[in-house]
């Protein structure tokens, strides 16, 4: 798992309900009008067109639809179908996993997509193992077997039920063992990819797509073009787009506070401006080192959760833009409990209090919470300020803020010099394996010190092994429940997605669910 990559809220759109509610651009067909395609803005970047390079959101949007992979998930579903794949399933265990192949699949370029593209697709990526490349979520693979043209049988290292969720991500994309190298990465920008779109061109600032005629899956486009607008990071670029109709849709990272404007303002509609509201996975958590002289105390840590107002943060610095997370396993996905509130309840200042002097600590505890600008959005250092005075309103606590710009910020985590301090993360895949084993398996990616043996030896192997999702309630109640009583971090609020649309654009609340797929071919314009 990457931390560089995944963990992030990608910022966007500061003074976009400004700019959309002014009235000026707001008639259909800017300069960037391409009749019935559909013009996406998004304030992400592209990191790669490979498959074997890219871990980030706006590399896999791309791949999810320029790509097939064998399983996809279904709008609004978070268990994978086949997609490539005419049918897959565990043959042995939680070890073996055989899929075969669609009949007559074929790749953008005409070239026949058979198992062995397949095989080298999985294989190319463990190989080449980039940095910024998906390769930890197919480490369980020790070998692949093709014994024909449509079949692929999966020899994996240890049991793993969720390995039809990891394929079924931007991680098991197929390319043309023709096209890329074997061991190194394709550095042309372009890609070759069986999925409902082609991409046509690729540069820093814009990617253009058009229907792939020869695609056979279960999707069904709404559309033939896609124009995909990158503004880098520029959120007054990104409101002038869709404020002057150069594009559709404004999507990812849309500011807390323009979104509650917008939805609130009774001026939206008339300017044919829609909020487009779906489900998200995406989580924020306060992590405490568990080595630290202040937080490395449970009195300190309980006291802090005793105090923590979710309601207060996601009201009056997120307008409601989030909703409050009381468990390590967010709401709508399978295994989730409310073990943090059940253990703390309500914020009380008295139960507070009794766990500090339980722990033997009288005086106030000054305390730093850490906080990056704009990693997690723009509203961070926000939230941050705002837990520390609550904590300081109890007259327990000292604490303050200081915000990092995020490189040195990993760093420091990783020398372990801050006790308190927050992270974001968007899931790979909607499974509780993905909320758990990376923060709290080896190799953990909070960089907090950590460890559990009961965790690490005995629930995450036993959900590991089970391929009956459903069946692992039990054992991830128990693993949310340990955590809560011991506090390695705490729970903060689980995001809503959004998207801005103007007049005529239909389906996206198809492309907002926890998969975090966004599917061109829902979203119909006119």
């Amino acid at each position: 798992m990457k931390t560089h990559n995944k963990w992030l809220t990608a910022p966007l759109a500061a003074g976009l309900s400004a700019a959309l509610l002014s009235g000026c651009g707001t008639e259909q067909g800017g300069s960037g009008d391409s009749g019935n395609g559909i013009r996406v803005g998004m304030s992400d970047e592209i990191v790669a067109t490979d498959p074997a390079a890219g871990y980030d959101p706006g590399s896999w949007l791309l791949f999810n639809n320029v790509f097939q992979s064998l399983l996809a998930f279904p709008k609004g579903g978070s268990e994978p179908e086949p997609e490539a794949a005419d049918e897959c399933g565990f043959t042995t265990g939680s070890t073996v996993y055989s899929c075969t192949l669609r009949d007559g699949l074929t790749f953008s370029n005409g070239n026949k997509l058979t198992s062995e593209d397949v095989k080298f697709s999985f294989e190319r990526a463990l190989r080449i193992a980039d940095p910024s490349g998906p390769a930890p979520l197919l480490a369980t693979i020790k070998s692949i077997e093709t014994p024909d043209e449509r079949t692929v049988v999966f020899h994996l290292k240890v049991p793993d039920a969720t390995f039809p969720s990891k394929i079924a991500s931007g991680a098991g994309s197929i390319v043309d063992h023709r096209e890329y190298p074997a061991d190194a990465l394709r550095t042309d920008g372009k890609a070759t990819g069986s999925g409902p779109y082609k991409l046509d061109s690729f540069s820093a600032t814009e990617a253009t797509f058009s229907a792939n005629s020869g695609y056979k899956g279960t999707a069904q486009r709404k559309n033939e073009a896609v124009t995909l607008k990158l503004y880098g990071g520029d959120r007054s670029a990104l409101a002038k787009g869709l404020a002057d109709g150069d594009v559709d849709v404004a999507y990812r990272g849309l500011s807390a506070e323009d979104i509650a404007t917008l939805e609130t303002s009774e001026t939206t509609d008339d300017k044919g401006i829609e909020v487009v509201q779906g489900s998200s996975a995406e989580v924020q958590h306060l992590v405490f080192n568990m080595k630290d002289p202040v937080a490395g105390k449970l009195g300190v840590r309980q006291a802090i959760a005793h105090l923590v107002d979710r309601e207060a943060l996601v009201e009056g610095v997120y307008k409601s833009t989030a909703t409050p997370l009381y468990s390590i396993v967010p709401a709508g996905i399978a295994g989730h409990n409310t073990a943090f509130y059940d253990t703390y309840g309500v914020p009380d200042t008295a139960k507070a209090k009794k766990a500090l002097r339980a722990a033997g600590i009288t005086d106030k505890v000054k305390l730093t919470l850490w906080s990056t600008p704009s990693r997690y959005g723009p509203s961070t250092d926000q939230e941050l300020k705002a837990i520390a005075e609550q904590l300081n309103a109890s007259g327990l606590f000292d604490a303050d803020v200081k915000s990092v710009a995020y490189d040195q910020y990993e760093k420091d985590i990783a020398a372990g010099k801050y006790g308190v301090y927050v992270k974001g993360w968007v899931p790979d895949y909607p499974d509780a394996d993905n909320f758990t084993t990376p923060f709290f398996g080896e190799g953990n990616v909070l960089g907090n010190r950590y460890e559990n043996a009961t965790i690490t030896g005995s629930l995450l192997p036993k959900t590991a092994a089970a391929p009956d999702r459903a069946a692992t309630a039990d054992e991830y109640g128990k693993l949310q429940d340990l955590v809560a009583e011991q506090l390695p971090l705490l729970p903060l609020w689980q995001g809503k997605q959004y998207a801005v649309a103007r007049q005529g654009v239909t389906g996206l609340e198809w492309t907002l669910d926890a998969s975090t797929v966004f599917r061109f071919w829902e979203i119909r314009k006119g």
